[in-house]
């Protein structure tokens, strides 16, 4: 039976649990490198990332300003973090969201916004800023479109650098003792590392402020240059870089900027995870490996390193840590490149492997040509390969004598094309298809199980 409810310690809802994220000493991947490397892990908030700080701020400084009344909606254009840090505070208030959000962020993101009774509107990525398909743009419509409804705007709302600025930075510091040299982050609204910068400059002005941004984003380039690439590319890392300026993005407590491709993202990403044990997302992969980089030319003995980790790598399952993805996109390299992992490469489409019986006939393997769209069939008996069809040699043939369409394929076939293992290096088949052979035919376990040909090779190293 409760006798006194003031003995039990608790909290009267869960955003009760925000901030005090740790800091955790970096091990392993740090070994060779000269300093101390701190990771602040914000995936210890409750909706298990950074952006959960300023979802409350930002709807009770509008519910203060009498902008959003009860029964109200939450509008904002989010990669899936400050939505759902927005989502989080709304079911406590009971407040109704919707959220617009590009379509390469992964599912898992998606999904846990839907989870919290969110409705997704999920947009192209592949658009200017200012088209009417953004989902900036797209945010700012629902809003004029929905009575007693707020655009949380946190790419222009200050309640996004100040909600840094009163949590995370203070805690940094304590955290340190004051003893910090750099503070790195990922750049993406521009909130979190300005708030955190300035803190820590007010702190003291000594302290090296480290914006990273990916590889396709403009702020790198317009920090130094003030000006805006011509040429725009994409880029697979979620939550971080921009195509314009965020108002939100103060670049005067900046000192320096990092730029960082998907590639060293993921990989680093995937580090963390299974060397330090810290469940990383892709911007913690963007954001260590900037941090790395400039650390190797910057810092020295005894300095101290903080690198904010974002979120949680929970969102990424079927991207970062999916290995078929991770192949697909040329993200995931072994240090011994195998006829395997060139085989894995290939394109869905053309992965399964076509073979025909030489018992089968000219008909039959004409159709198969034209059914799978491919110009050579290997020609099996009882598993074996035995020979070769070409489709070139079938139809000269044909032409010549259409009678030839019922003769068996082993009239007609070619020499077989070379075997080798799956556990081969892939230059031992460059070496074959660098002679007469158009194919090599890949064997596992004594069964075939794939075929690479001159063009799948070529298509490989060009990726």
């Amino acid at each position: 039976m409760l006798s006194d409810i003031k003995k039990m310690q608790f909290h009267e809802n869960i955003l009760g649990t925000l901030g005090h994220t740790p800091l955790v000493r970096l091990n392993k991947i740090t070994k060779g490198f000269k300093g101390h490397f701190f990771a602040k892990v914000e995936s210890f908030n409750p909706g298990g990332s950074v952006k959960d700080r300023i979802g409350i701020e930002i709807i009770e400084e509008a519910e203060r300003e009498g902008r959003l009344r009860p029964g109200g909606t939450i509008v904002e254009a989010t990669s899936g973090n400050t939505g759902m840090g927005l989502a989080i505070a709304a079911a406590i208030k009971g407040y109704k969201c919707v959220f617009t959000i590009p379509d390469k962020m992964s599912m898992e993101k998606i999904r846990l916004l839907r989870a919290f009774g969110a409705e997704v509107i999920v947009t192209p990525t592949a658009v200017p800023h200012e088209s009417p398909e953004s989902y900036t743009e797209v945010a700012k419509r629902v809003v004029r479109e929905t009575p007693n409804s707020i655009l949380a705007n946190q790419y222009f709302n200050p309640k996004n650098p100040e909600a840094h600025y009163r949590t995370t930075g203070p805690e940094i510091w304590d955290q340190t003792g004051g003893q910090i040299d750099y503070f790195v982050a990922g750049v993406g609204t521009g909130g979190t590392i300005s708030g955190i910068g300035k803190f820590l400059k007010e702190k003291n002005p000594n302290v090296k402020i480290i914006g990273i941004d990916p590889k396709g984003s403009v702020l790198k380039e317009y920090f130094y240059t003030k000006t805006y690439p011509h040429i725009l590319k994409t880029y697979k890392v979620e939550g971080i870089g921009q195509d314009w300026l965020p108002g939100t993005l103060n670049f005067d407590v900046i000192d320096d900027m990092v730029e960082v491709n998907d590639k060293e993202s993921f990989t680093m990403c995937r580090k963390l995870t299974r060397e330090e044990g810290l469940f990383a997302g892709g911007s913690c992969g963007t954001a260590m490996a900037g941090a790395l980089k400039y650390a190797a030319e910057h810092m020295k003995e005894n300095e101290v390193m903080v690198v904010l980790l974002p979120d949680t790598g929970e969102r990424y399952l079927s991207k970062i840590y999916n290995d078929d993805w991770m192949r697909e996109n040329g993200f995931l390299t072994p240090d011994r490149v195998t006829v395997k992992y060139v085989l894995q490469n290939k394109a869905k489409t053309v992965q399964q492997l076509i073979t025909i019986d030489s018992t089968a006939s000219v008909q039959t393997a004409l159709d198969l040509f034209k059914q799978h769209d491919v110009s050579q069939l290997p020609v099996l008996e009882k598993g074996k390969p035995v020979g070769t069809i070409l489709d070139s040699a079938l139809l000269t043939a044909v032409l010549s004598d259409k009678s030839k369409l019922n003769d068996t394929v082993k009239s007609l076939m070619e020499p077989a094309f070379p075997v080798i293992g799956t556990s081969s290096p892939i230059e031992h088949a460059i070496d074959l298809l660098k002679k007469k052979d158009s194919a090599v035919l890949i064997e596992e376990d004594q069964h075939i199980v794939g075929i690479l040909t001159r063009y799948d090779v070529i298509e490989y190293m060009a990726r």
